[in-house]
């Protein structure tokens, strides 16, 4: 009768442990039953098996029960190896992005961010349950930084939540930050990285372009226009907003930023002295100045005064490159491009290649000017050089290297900070944020071409230029190689590929087959 009774016990303990193996995975919302039934299953399996001691001694003692427990010892090996191999993936995540553009890897920029975090990032998606577009992009966020955390909401099963974040579209991510709030209704990094910004910084600077010399125009789609950049520009939270200086009484009091890129004309006085005022105070000035090529066009005194005063000396040339790295983008020498930056924080860890369309040479004076000293940025191959002689080019004679000229490396970009004179009494930091510095911070290229929108498609141009901005309005968190557009799938050719290209294409294997066809002919005649 006891064996009998024990014999039911070890039927009822299998079918406890496939209950709760059952309720595991088909009923999560019983999991309050799973461990009871667990341990009942297997302490009813325990004592059957200890009931039955002598006969499972007796069946492990044949030659088969030896053979069955090597085998038995083999599959627990297996198994073994199988569970160590799943605990060390759940726990050391590693993945490989062998897509061309890498959009399924976090950018430099987006990384960045996340390790410079110094509070916690609560992200919050709404979305429908089965709705797996952010997972994959958010799991990276998570995995990269500790202090960021995300949760999915259905908003159609918690509708009080979307309501109480004014969550309307499906598709919603929400970005929380020290009570601050702020929306985004796409699954690109960009996007996504733009709204983590946006969320931690609390406000967006303010960038003025100046107008009324010929400056490039910000909404402009032509080649020589601005209006690609401006929208880096906003994707990286900045306004921009358009000025002439000769219609105000004085430089803005929101702005962060003044940018004066490629005027044909020279600044009047009482605009450098508007600039100068502005830069007193603490003001950041973006200077891109292009050469003077046209005889009878004065060069830009006032400007070029303006930076000597800082130590940037603007020169009256034109930097040709005949290294021939231009032939890489289908250029000329008169379109220098450089691979090599000067340490500075703007080009930290920049190692891409930037191209500038007709440029001078922008200097830091010998010896420093008002105990400040400038930096180079940019400069030139050491087969270029800056010529002097704007006579010879215009007249069609070729170019070629003298005593006058400026001998490469030429520099093109120049960067200079220091102290503001009147600046006005620093604010009291915010949520325990430190309270930045006030300085004046200049920088000035020797082209404005390069952020145009017909040179964007160089490969360092448009990071160049927003790491400059960056640097400028004091966030050096944000300088960093960008995001790539994942549809970006553009080809760069020497001409001299172009060219075997054509031939081979065009000429070399038509005509194989051509010969081909006529060798078969003959045969067969």
């Amino acid at each position: 009768m006891l064996k009998r009774i024990l014999g039911l016990l070890g039927w009822l303990g299998v079918a406890l442990v496939f209950a709760a193996v059952a309720i595991r995975f088909l009923k999560p919302e019983y999991q309050q039953y799973y461990n009871g039934l667990a341990i009942a299953g297997l302490v009813c399996t325990l004592l059957y098996i200890l009931s039955q001691w002598r006969e499972i001694g007796q069946a492990f003692s044949g030659r088969q029960a030896r053979y069955g427990s090597l085998a038995a010892a083999s599959v627990l090996l297996v198994v073994g190896i199988l569970a160590a191999i799943n605990y060390i993936g759940t726990r050391y995540n590693r993945r490989w992005d062998l897509t061309s553009a890498r959009q399924f890897s976090l950018s430099d920029q987006t990384k960045k961010v996340l390790q410079d975090l110094k509070e916690p990032v609560r992200i919050r998606v709404f979305a429908r349950s089965d709705d797996q577009r952010f997972r994959d992009r958010l799991d990276q966020y998570t995995y990269q930084s500790k202090l960021v955390t995300t949760e999915y909401i259905d908003p159609e099963k918690r509708p009080g939540l979307a309501q109480q974040y004014g969550v309307t579209t499906l598709g919603t991510v929400v970005f929380e930050y020290k009570g601050r709030n702020e929306k985004v209704t796409s699954d690109g990094e960009q996007e996504l990285t733009n709204g983590l910004i946006k969320v931690i910084q609390g406000r967006q600077p303010k960038l003025y372009f100046t107008q009324g010399h010929g400056e490039k125009d910000t909404t402009s789609a032509d080649r020589s226009g601005y209006n690609a950049i401006s929208g880096a520009l906003t994707n990286d939270n900045f306004q921009v907003e358009k000025i002439a200086l000769a219609q105000v009484a004085a430089v803005p009091q929101d702005a962060d930023m003044v940018i004066i890129a490629g005027p044909r004309t020279d600044f009047l006085p009482p605009e450098i002295d508007l600039l100068k005022a502005y830069l007193k105070r603490g003001g950041k000035l973006l200077v891109m100045l292009d050469p003077v090529l046209k005889a009878d066009q004065p060069q830009p005194a006032g400007l070029q005064a303006l930076l000597k005063e800082w130590d940037i000396d603007a020169g009256n040339d034109v930097v040709l490159d005949v290294s021939g790295m231009g032939r890489l983008i289908g250029t000329d020498e008169s379109v220098p491009v450089a691979v090599s930056y000067p340490s500075h924080a703007i080009t930290e860890n920049f190692n891409l290649l930037t191209a500038y369309p007709l440029a001078r040479s922008m200097t830091p004076v010998e010896g420093g000017a008002g105990g400040r000293v400038a930096q180079k940025i940019v400069e030139t191959s050491a087969s270029s050089w800056a010529e002097t002689n704007l006579k010879s080019l215009t007249g069609g004679e070729p170019a070629k290297i003298d005593g006058a000229d400026k001998k490469g490396p030429v520099s093109l970009g120049v960067a200079v900070s220091g102290p503001a004179t009147d600046a006005p009494a620093p604010e009291a930091p915010k949520n325990g944020e430190a309270a930045k510095k006030t300085e004046v911070r200049i920088v000035a290229f020797g082209d404005s071409d390069f952020a145009s929108n017909a040179a964007l498609g160089v490969q360092g141009n448009r990071d160049l230029f927003l790491n400059t901005v960056n640097w400028l309005a004091q966030q050096e968190n944000l300088i960093a190689i960008r995001p790539r557009d994942p549809e970006d799938r553009r080809v760069t050719l020497t001409a001299d590929q172009e060219r075997r290209i054509f031939y081979l294409t065009v000429l070399i294997v038509p005509g194989l087959i051509l010969l081909a066809g006529v060798q078969t002919w003959w045969r067969r005649r």
